[in-house]
């Protein structure tokens, strides 16, 4: 697994803090990649659709 560094507002950080105080994720980071991941399943079609039709008009 590759690490990376966001930067989020503080609200956002706090919210995120509370999904896991509350037991819905068991760490942030669990939290993030799950927002992640679902990120990808809904755009990531579209993102490799678009990327191909570029690779084309070259």
């Amino acid at each position: 697994m590759e690490r990376i560094t966001i930067r989020l507002p503080q609200q956002q950080v706090e919210m995120l803090q509370r999904l896991v105080d509350s037991g819905e994720f068991p760490t942030v980071s669990e939290a993030v990649r799950h927002a992640v991941r679902e990120l990808v399943e809904r755009r990531g079609d579209r993102a490799m659709r678009e990327s191909d039709q570029v690779s084309f008009k070259v």
